[in-house]
């Protein structure tokens, strides 16, 4: 048996296309972010396991039994974070972010959560975050939606790509819904499942995102939250989806579509697609207009999503490539006398905006064969012929790279 450390369970090591892509979505992340003008943050990995319990909520599975907490050396217990909105909404309030309101912020990196491994589901994972703080009208909503909207066209994976849309209603509608779902539960309570069951009392809205067979023949015939909807709650959804209309980013009411959570309110959304298997979800949030309070902050509206990286990278395939993919120059170094240029000429290209790479091992011929496997647009070999430089350009067309190319020889030569 090797005594070599294995990787822990859940995590990955990403190399070549799969790691080309993965880049690829956090490049057009943050290029589309800067189009929306939304601040770039950095959140610590750990914070104090009040900030997530509080803020998630003890009951969840989250909290229950997926969060990493240990107690550090002083004795507090701290918890690697299992998602982005709770540390952000504490950094709101405790950095005195409210100057900013509304606070449009977006970041990106590593999460962890014990749960079980599987296709696009990692226990450590990483996700897009984009929030908008300190917004009540529905405009927020509209343009976080369309922000996501174009993220998913801008990597090429908008097609098969659903945006499924509900409302929750205000603080008042929805718990007039919560009372009447408890209600029609109860009745069938022994036919449910055990989690379901366990929900009922206290979480009741996740009994309509189960995936068990026992519960889905029950939630069809629920009470919808359209029967309980304020005036205001109605004017305000039809805003969202009058905005979205008006941008031209297509949705499908799903009307059992929820966050379980008391803090949410009015919209909840994912974009799904049925390319993963069962992890159909790759980008998904909502308005979440009670948290400030749930962590001891004042009123606080905010609408926010998060996306992984890992499942949107799945979706973009191979269209990240890998790193010899867009290779302008490759330089077949054929003599070791003339590495010291060859070295200045491959910093003269990168320094110019060109992508190159030099061979320079091996013999001579194969440095021309290796260097010729790269797929560069422009091949290139440099040696010494009697006591002289020599340089030689090769490529299959005839392109402006290739004057490019031969005017950095000129100033180097």
């Amino acid at each position: 048996m090797s005594n070599t450390p294995q990787a822990i369970r859940g995590t990955q090591d990403i190399f070549g296309a799969e790691a080309e892509a993965f880049a690829h979505v956090i490049e057009t992340f943050e290029r589309v972010r800067k189009l929306y003008r939304f601040r770039r943050i950095e959140m610590p990995v750990f914070e104090k396991t009040e900030v997530f319990s509080r803020s998630i909520g003890e009951t969840t599975d989250v909290v229950s039994k997926e969060m990493y907490s240990f107690e550090d050396r002083g004795g507090e217990s701290l918890t690697l974070r299992p998602e982005f909105t709770a540390g952000i909404a504490r950094a709101y309030i405790t950095n005195g972010w409210q100057q900013h309101a509304p606070l449009k912020v977006a970041t990106h990196g590593p999460l962890f959560r014990y749960e079980r491994p599987q296709k696009g589901r990692y226990r450590q994972f990483h996700q897009l975050d984009a929030e908008i703080i300190g917004a009540a009208e529905p405009q927020a909503d509209v343009e976080l939606l369309c922000l996501a909207d174009q993220l998913l066209s801008e990597l090429g994976i908008a097609d098969g790509v659903t945006l499924m849309l509900n409302t929750l209603g205000d603080a008042d509608s929805r718990e007039a819904w919560r009372a009447a779902l408890v209600e029609y539960f109860r009745a069938v309570k022994g036919e449910l499942s055990e989690d379901s069951q366990d929900r009922l009392e206290r979480n009741p809205l996740r009994i309509l995102d189960s995936k068990d067979p026992c519960d889905r023949v029950f939630v069809a015939d629920a009470p919808k939250i359209d029967d309980f909807l304020s005036s205001e709650a109605q004017d305000f959804f039809g805003k969202v989806t009058g905005g979205l209309d008006a941008a031209g980013v297509a949705w499908t009411r799903a009307p059992s579509l929820v966050r379980g959570l008391d803090y949410y309110r009015h919209t909840a959304f994912e974009f799904v697609t049925d390319r993963l298997g069962a992890q159909g979800t790759v980008l998904g949030g909502g308005r979440y207009d009670g948290l400030m309070e749930s962590l001891g902050g004042p009123v606080t509206p905010a609408v926010g999503w998060a996306a992984g990286i890992e499942r949107l990278a799945m979706l973009v395939g191979d269209s990240g490539s890998d790193a010899s993919e867009g290779l302008d120059v490759a330089i077949a170094v054929e003599d070791d006398a003339v590495i010291d240029f060859a070295i200045r000429f491959v910093s003269a290209l990168r320094r110019n905006g060109i992508s190159a790479d030099l061979v320079a091992t091996g013999s001579a011929r194969k440095r021309f064969d290796k260097a010729g496997k790269l797929g560069a647009t422009l091949l290139a070999s440099v040696s010494q012929r009697d006591g002289l430089l020599a340089h030689h350009l090769r490529t299959s067309v005839e392109t402006p790279l290739k004057d490019r190319v031969i005017a950095i020889l000129d100033t180097i030569a």
